[in-house]
């Protein structure tokens, strides 16, 4: 692949990429094409969004980190409720960057203790962002972010924590999850239910336990890519991080695919941690991803992975014979 924007091209939002991802399995693997560090302040990234040749990438700055309340307690085995912890102290940011790794813009979102954005995604011409609370349960500020004058616009509020937004332009809707991604959220575009125009939205919840979803993009046909990671107790008492990418099927409420991502970064962290793209450019299947803090030893790198499928045949099912 040459030239400088081929990473970068958006995703075709026309629902092959979820096609694809169904077709994925243990044997697919992950092949890293290129690192492009970021060599400026990048704090927490969380969400990240292709638009015009310029990656988007949200991302959390923190000043004091919340605590759980001691009514919640520190045990592994029964981590602490993520709603009741202390509100901390931080800001938000939208960092734009161009293709050679250059900051263009750093946008800062939030208001009050609602200071940490989630994942993104572009539809209609704008950047979708929800910035939250950095606890469960909470409370959220849908933005949009002009993609043109990166004025950024609060749309409307939500009272949980919202973890990613995902947007389909052509119907209209917008959707979305809470803490972990354990609902499923729709929205019209103006906030207000699809259904009646109310202010309750449609909430169901997320049939898997395999990982917490923490970014996702629209892929169109009814369906969104969602990635993400569960932080899970080893043997010796330390935590393993366990990857993984998935296909929602929005009509039916269902997960249409679940497969594990058995990659790591420099830091030593599953790729899908946070953010993601995932695209295609010159007919290959291409995984973009950020996991790593800007704090971390080698800072936060945007990483791009050529998707390869194993050409190995399924096994054939076994030949059931009769007992005499």
């Amino acid at each position: 692949m040459r030239g400088t924007h081929w990473v970068w091209a958006e995703p075709p939002r026309d629902g092959s990429l979820s096609s694809e991802v169904q077709t994925w399995s243990r044997r697919t693997r992950f092949e890293l094409v290129r690192r492009l560090p970021l060599r400026f302040p990048t704090h927490h990234p969380q969400g990240m969004a292709f638009s015009g040749g310029r990656i988007f990438l949200s991302t959390v700055e923190l000043f004091e980190r919340p605590v759980p309340v001691p009514e919640s307690g520190p045990d592994m085995a029964f981590p602490a409720d993520p709603a009741l912890r202390t509100e901390g102290r931080g800001r938000g940011h939208v960092l734009v960057i161009d293709p050679d790794g250059t900051l263009v813009a750093d946008v800062p979102v939030g208001d009050g203790d609602a200071y940490h954005p989630g994942g993104i995604d572009v539809a209609g011409g704008v950047l979708w962002v929800p910035v939250a609370e950095y606890r469960a349960e909470s409370r959220s500020i849908v933005y949009t972010l002009d993609l043109g004058t990166l004025e950024p616009t609060a749309r409307f509020t939500v009272a949980d924590h919202v973890s990613w937004l995902a947007a389909d332009s052509t119907a209209g809707e917008l959707y979305g999850a809470s803490w972990g991604s354990r609902r499923f959220y729709r929205w019209r575009l103006d906030g207000l239910a699809v259904k009646d125009g109310g202010r309750e939205p449609e909430a169901w919840g997320n049939p898997s336990a395999f990982v917490d979803f923490q970014d996702a993009q629209y892929d169109g046909a009814g369906r969104l890519i969602a990635a993400g990671v569960a932080e899970l107790p080893d043997a010796r008492g330390d935590v393993f991080e366990l990857g993984g990418i998935a296909v929602v099927d929005l009509v039916e409420r269902r997960l249409a695919a679940e497969v594990p991502v058995p990659a790591f970064s420099a830091a030593g962290h599953t790729i899908t941690r946070n953010p993601f793209v995932l695209t295609r450019s010159g007919g290959e299947t291409l995984l973009h991803v950020a996991p790593d803090d800007g704090d971390e030893p080698a800072g936060t790198e945007q990483l791009t992975y050529r998707v390869r499928h194993d050409s190995r045949p399924d096994p054939r099912p076994g030949r059931l014979t009769a007992l005499a």
